[in-house]
């Protein structure tokens, strides 16, 4: 069974940089043909999916927060990792990490940003 897990600050200031780790258990994030996603969904509004990073590595981001956005990996710790530059208090929302194919959903968790 495939499951993961963000974690993460809840709260950030504007002007730093939101991180959230997603850690992926009862499947290997290299195994071939598996994508893990960052997914968000601000009050009131729908998921914005943010980027992927690819079992092989290769990462592609969302054009509108391209600019800002970096996801990377740690294999040893079957973990992938989102950074999202510069927030202001429009990145306020639930993040979610998710695999496979849009498949497997981590609980998600809520990130406010502000002073």
């Amino acid at each position: 069974q495939v499951q993961l897990q963000e974690s993460g600050p809840g709260l950030v200031k504007p002007s730093q940089t939101l991180s959230l780790t997603c850690t992926v258990s009862g499947e290997s994030i290299t195994r071939g043909t598996y994508y893990w996603n960052w997914i968000r969904q601000p009050p009131g509004k729908g998921l914005e999916w943010m980027g992927v990073i690819a079992y092989s590595g290769t990462t592609v981001y969302s054009s509108s927060l391209k600019s800002r956005t970096s996801i990377s990996r740690d294999t040893s710790k079957n973990q992938f990792t989102l950074q999202l530059r510069s927030v202001t208090p429009e990145d306020t929302a639930v993040y979610y990490c998710v695999g496979g194919s849009l498949t497997y959903w981590g609980q998600g968790t809520q990130v406010t940003v502000s002073s």
